[in-house]
């Protein structure tokens, strides 16, 4: 017999402000991301997303500002560079009220917020949207942010992983182990909302945070969220492998991918658990037409929008390298950096290794993988990638908004749908039963299980 092909993930990548991945586009004329302030910009996406069987729509952020480049602010400003940029956790409910099923990726920084009261915050929207929350979990990487927290600057790598972790065996506390299930009983005839015995303290003692407290917040559908994870240096290899349900990757080919997944999916085994454990996305932009003419018209007009020097300073931020500093043909040096370590990998090992290379890399605004067609071609690629990739899925970047789902939606999903490879409905449950068919809650054999039942001791 032959073996059911597997079923494509795709998330809608965007962020609270005008320019995300493609910078430059929000002058586009169809573009409508100058409205991001608004409520109907969000309800609107949350539902074409809805309509084109989306898992989820995933909203990256940044603490901080990007001030690497002509060391300062003026380029970021004037061309919308992630700033101005909204806090992404406050829409969620506006758009969990017009959907049902569409899950949520919402992203926060660890040194940003204290476990206690954040566990709460997740908990309250885990519960209005009925279990479609996901947390992806960063570490941050400008300095901007750390001086805006009243830090000097960012501490170095590998100790924010440190710190992340023991958030994580807090909120993990919390979540799971402060309450028993059936703890709220709700009985109106003996007057008893919560049976006390069931519910108790935790107690942290750990080397950031300490914590001695009942979770303020009755356990939620999922208890902890999805939890998703974008670092590939060695240490949030590690730091996946332990805790991460999904992770995002960049890659410039399917065989750069399936290095990458290899990797990570190894760091789970290492970590006791299985390799399907985690879901794997890579980066992709879509621009899709009716033909592939129509599709190629089209990228040539996204092209004259974009702004491949606000990619550079976008870049310039993740490197800690301010390339402003070098002629268009001077070799860069970039050095170890204490930002994304993967970005400055990347750089080296793809030889992009002068402003004028990496400016080549920006065309549209991003250095995001593109594919352009129509929907026959799309699918081929996609499949392609999933396969030889070895991932699971993609983060699919919005270029024009709300036109690159739409198009996505309409083109691309009915062509993957007659291949068997894209859903056709959605399923009852939660976003984590959604992603793995394997109930609500964290399996047993991740971190998070050995603090269910937790008795309160550290």
């Amino acid at each position: 017999m032959t073996q059911a092909k597997r079923h494509i993930h795709v998330n809608a990548f965007n962020m609270n402000c005008v320019g995300h991945i493609h910078h430059g586009l929000w002058t586009h004329p169809r573009d409508q991301s100058t409205q991001y302030g608004t409520l109907p910009y969000w309800t609107n996406i949350a539902q074409v997303l809805e309509r084109g069987l989306f898992d989820g729509i995933f909203i990256a952020d940044v603490v901080g500002y990007y001030d690497v480049y002509q060391g300062g602010v003026d380029l970021t400003l004037r061309e919308g560079i992630q700033l101005p940029v909204n806090n992404p956790w406050l829409v969620v409910s506006a758009m969990a009220a017009v959907t049902q099923h569409i899950g949520f990726g919402l992203t926060a920084m660890v040194g940003a917020h204290h476990p206690y009261t954040f566990a709460r915050d997740v908990s309250t929207l885990d519960q209005l949207t009925n279990g479609r929350m996901g947390w992806n979990i960063v570490t941050g990487y400008v300095d901007s942010g750390a001086r805006g927290l009243g830090q000097d600057g960012l501490a170095e790598h590998d100790s924010r992983y440190d710190r992340a972790e023991d958030f994580l065996v807090l909120t993990y506390k919390l979540w799971e182990g402060s309450w028993d299930d059936g703890a709220v009983v709700a009985d109106k005839a003996r007057r008893i909302h919560t049976l006390p015995e069931r519910v108790r303290a935790v107690v942290h003692d750990g080397p950031f945070y300490r914590a001695n407290a009942i979770h303020m917040s009755a356990p939620s559908p999922q208890r902890t969220p999805v939890l998703f994870q974008a670092g590939t240096s060695s240490r949030g290899l590690r730091f996946a492998g332990r805790h991460a349900e999904g992770v995002f990757i960049g890659a410039s080919t399917p065989e750069a991918a399936r290095a990458a997944s290899r990797k990570i999916r190894q760091a789970a085994v290492g970590a006791g658990r299985r390799p399907d454990d985690i879901k794997i996305y890579a980066g992709v932009a879509v621009v899709a037409g009716k033909t592939q003419a129509e599709a190629s018209e089209k990228y040539a007009e996204y092209l004259a929008h974009a702004s491949p020097e606000s990619g550079l300073a976008h870049f310039a931020a993740s490197t800690g390298v301010d390339f402003a500093r070098y002629g268009l043909d001077d070799p860069i040096q970039f050095g170890t950096g204490n930002a994304i370590q993967s970005a400055t990998q990347t750089a080296q090992q793809q030889g992009w290794t002068t402003r004028r290379k990496l400016l080549d890399q920006f065309a549209l605004g991003s250095r995001y993988h593109t594919i352009v067609g129509d929907a026959v071609h799309v699918a081929d690629e996609l499949e392609r990638w999933i396969d030889v990739g070895e991932i699971d899925g993609f983060n699919l970047t919005r270029i024009v908004v709300p036109e690159t789902w739409e198009d996505f939606a309409n083109l691309v999903v009915p062509e993957l749908q007659s291949r068997g490879r894209y859903r056709t409905h959605y399923d009852a449950g939660t976003m984590r039963q959604q992603l793995f068919g394997r109930g609500d809650r964290l399996p047993a054999q991740h971190a998070a299980a050995s603090y269910r039942q937790f008795q309160g001791r550290a």
